[in-house]
């Protein structure tokens, strides 16, 4: 799934504010084809992980509970304006893709 991220990162008095959203169908394994009855095969992201310079700052655990195209917000602290930021994620199905961008 390339270029699903897309990701923003700010920063004021030291503290990054990294926004972020993934497009993903975060399929739960739960509902069922309409036209078929089948069971929609589970397919969601089991792991989000930022680094801010190649050092990890967040890492998330996530399930089938998490919504469509998730939206992830969160701020960190030691960043300035020029530094790196990099979000990837990993799904159950062994799919993954990354962003980088830099911190204004």
């Amino acid at each position: 799934m390339a270029d699903s991220i897309r990701i923003r990162a700010n920063v004021s008095g030291g503290e990054a504010t990294v926004k972020a959203l993934i497009t993903h169908e975060m399929e739960t394994g739960q509902r069922k084809d309409k036209k078929t009855g089948e069971k929609i095969p589970a397919h969601y992201i089991t792991e989000v992980d930022c680094k801010h310079n190649g050092a990890t700052v967040m890492t998330a655990q996530w399930g089938a509970a998490v919504s469509k195209n998730p939206y992830l917000s969160f701020k960190f602290g030691g960043a300035k304006a020029g530094d790196t930021v990099e979000l990837s994620w990993v799904d159950n199905k062994g799919e993954k893709d990354s962003a980088t961008t830099k911190i204004s």
